[in-house]
């Protein structure tokens, strides 16, 4: 019989006993763990033992049944599963019955049918853009030399349906300002939209008469290429823009009873199911007022359905904004007018009847609605800003529901009728998964996994997902860090840090990390950082509304906010680098100059370094015009910052980037220039906003170079070399 004292004196023993034993194991465990080989990070990338590709949910077939395809696309092979049991059967893909496509060739418009048969329907020297086959596959309507055709393929006869096209005055196709800002890139300027009973087409006359021409050149040749746009900045005359209606077999236009020469914007129309009606988005130049007008066909007179005011701005590009009920007697509004993006249900003359979702929360789609169970499944970040889960909530509001599982970031597909999902989830410490989950929130079983059989055999270097408080102590800013394989807080690290910025364009998300070059660079000890700031679309447009008339401030506080975290976990201050393209460029040039007390080292690729050069729409949304505005303009110009720069940056742009001209660089270099600083610049020609082939491996290895020269400090690995 041991004596309390003595029994307590055991215990303590045998626990020591038993600890040191473990950490014996786990050193022993660690000490056998693989390296990853340089050729696996530099040559092949990682084996599928350690990160294998999920197999693809292609679609449901039906509500209990899926398509998954276990090979990739080019030599898919597929199964169609039971959601209930889980049997696999082998699935052949039928595509639909082909009622024919119609392409451009050799300037030329061509037609292949359901036989096909390639047949030939325009033969002149012009050149035919942009051809968009009828819902009822009768016609084509395309446009050549800016006018708006149609070709009716039974007869094969020709219509033209205006007559004025030229150089400034655009039928069906967008200028550039409504191209890249409004409409999208996708539509690749095409501004004209069929009729559901393929009888008419809604279209844009765009007249670009007051719109200043930008001029840019390039090198090529003996004397050199020039090409021209119209580009509005800031300030500038936008294009003027009537909405039109013509038959697809000709006639008069039916112009919609706006006025062309207001300063106004015009969003996507919208084409209501009995063809009679159009649905025109209407917003002022101001960009703080937006109304939503029922327009009629017939007499083009129009009849308000919303409206919309905020302190701040307006999305007019919103694809999202409306949701109509399939039984034709309401809509579901998605709006940030709250602060938060949330859904509205209103009924078809525009009043609204309910909020369905109420909170500081961000909704991000809507997958189904329901109407016979007055259900909505919508996908929220809500739980947390840094992840997406599905939700089901009734139409007046009531019996909100989480349906994912977990602390997890979900990507769903949702079967027809609700009654299963797959979802894909991961975390920055959980490899993707993919499991089914019935549509009350049950688990149903897993179905696959990317994380490889010999994961756990490497030293991998380890991602975490981070929240830094603000500054004046408002928001818990988001990162996804990864740290050096050999991570030692007493130590310095240099910090490459990968940003875009801008408002509501956020890239933190609570997802896993791991690829090749990530594991070399934490192996050379670099901690590699993504950010974003308030204004990012974590905080609603609650926090975008920050940088309403300043942008570049607040990111570049918040940015700040969240190095001297890092420097206080053992970042290098002598060596911290942002890098970005586009806003990205222009938050990188920004920190080297405003924020030059902080980031030490940068590579700017295609920015903005003054807002007054950038175009009307985008800029003028946050930062209204420079006459409005002369302040704002003033300190969010990285040129009035240029005194304060005291690192080194690498600048690089396309000479021919319509997007964001190249002058933005030369004015910055001019101005550093004058200031007798030091840094780098690489121009690429024939580059646009980005650029591919052997000029894209030449940036790749410039910015490579750059980061062991100024970062890692040492000579690049020539397997490094693109």
């Amino acid at each position: 019989m041991y004596s309390t004292m003595q029994q307590l004196n055991r215990r303590n023993t045998l626990w020591m006993g038993m600890a040191l034993a473990g950490m014996s194991i786990a050193f022993s465990a660690a000490a056998q763990q693989k390296e990853l080989t340089r050729q696996q990070m530099l040559l092949y990338g990682l084996p599928e033992t350690i990160s294998k590709p999920l197999p693809r949910i292609s679609q449901w077939t039906d509500d209990t049944h899926y398509v998954v395809n276990k090979g990739n696309p080019q030599r898919p092979d597929l199964y169609e599963v039971d959601a209930k049991t889980g049997k696999e059967t082998p699935y052949t893909f039928q595509r639909p019955a082909s009622d024919g496509m119609v392409r451009v060739k050799n300037n030329d418009l061509y037609y292949t049918g359901p036989d096909k048969v390639e047949k030939r329907l325009t033969n002149d020297p012009a050149l035919e853009v942009n051809p968009e086959m009828s819902p009822d596959n009768r016609f084509v309507a395309f446009t050549k030399e800016n006018n708006l055709y149609t070709i009716d393929l039974q007869s094969g006869k020709e219509t033209k349906l205006t007559s004025d096209g030229s150089d400034v005055i655009l039928n069906g196709y967008s200028s550039w300002v409504y191209m890249e800002e409004i409409l999208g890139r996708p539509t690749r300027h095409r501004a004209f939209w069929w009729s559901p009973d393929s009888k008419s087409l809604a279209f844009f006359r765009s007249d670009d008469t007051k719109v200043p021409v930008f001029t840019m050149t390039d090198g090529n040749g003996t004397r050199g290429y020039v090409e021209t746009l119209r580009y509005p900045k800031p300030g500038d005359a936008n294009p003027e823009v009537k909405v039109g209606i013509v038959a697809a077999t000709g006639g008069a236009v039916t112009w919609a009873d706006f006025n062309a020469a207001e300063d106004q914007y015009f969003g996507m129309p919208i084409w209501m199911n009995d063809s009679k009606t159009l649905w025109q988005s209407w917003m002022n130049r101001g960009q703080d007022q937006l109304k939503i007008y029922a327009v009629s066909t017939e007499n083009g007179s129009k009849k308000l359905i919303y409206e919309e005011t905020q302190k701040t701005w307006i999305d007019l590009d919103n694809a999202n904004r409306f949701t109509f009920l399939e039984s034709g007697k309401g809509f579901i509004l998605q709006s940030d007018k709250s602060g938060w993006n949330m859904m509205y249900l209103h009924d078809m003359t525009g009043k609204q009847l309910n909020p369905i979702t109420n909170g500081e929360f961000t909704v991000t789609d809507i997958l189904l609605v329901d109407e016979k169970k007055s259900t909505v499944f919508f996908t929220a970040r809500k739980e947390n800003t840094a992840r997406v889960d599905l939700y089901s909530v009734k139409l007046n509001g009531k019996d909100l529901k989480r349906l994912t599982f977990g602390d997890y970031n979900h990507q769903v597909s949702l079967s027809p009728n609700a009654s299963y999902f797959v979802t894909t989830y991961q975390n920055a410490a959980t490899a993707p998964k993919i499991a089914l989950v019935d549509g009350k929130g049950k688990l149903i079983r897993e179905i696959a996994d990317s994380k490889g059989t010999e994961a756990d055999q490497y030293r991998l270097a380890k991602t975490e997902l981070i929240r830094v408080k603000s500054d004046d102590g408002l928001y818990e800013l988001p990162a996804l860090v990864t740290w050096p394989l050999d991570y030692d807080p007493a130590k310095k690290y240099p910090v490459l840090i990968s940003i875009y910025g801008g408002p509501n364009a956020g890239t933190v998300m609570d997802r896993f990390s791991l690829g090749a070059q990530q594991q070399w660079y934490a192996k050379e000890g670099m901690i590699q950082v993504a950010m974003d700031h308030r204004a990012s679309g974590h905080f609603g447009k609650k926090g975008q509304n920050f940088i309403h008339r300043n942008l570049g401030y607040w990111e570049t506080k918040d940015y700040s906010t969240i190095v001297k975290h890092l420097i206080s976990k053992g970042a290098d201050p002598a060596r911290i680098c942002i890098t970005g393209f586009s806003y990205g460029g222009y938050m990188s040039c920004y920190a080297l100059t405003y924020g030059a007390d902080v980031f030490t080292h940068g590579m700017a690729g295609g920015s903005v370094t003054d807002w007054r050069l950038y175009d009307t729409h985008y800029t003028e949304r946050f930062m209204d015009t420079p006459e409005e505005n002369p302040e704002g303009y003033k300190s969010s110009s990285v040129l009035t910052h240029a005194d304060k720069y005291k690192g080194k940056l690498q600048i690089v742009h396309g000479i021919i980037d319509e997007n964001v001209h190249m002058q933005n660089s030369i004015q910055l270099i001019s101005r550093l220039q004058d200031l007798k600083k030091d840094f780098e610049m690489m121009i690429y020609s024939g580059g646009r906003h980005g650029w591919g082939g052997n000029k894209g491996l030449h940036f790749q290895n410039l910015k490579t170079e750059f980061v062991y020269k100024n970062l890692l400090q040492k000579e690049m690995p020539a397997e490094l070399r693109r």
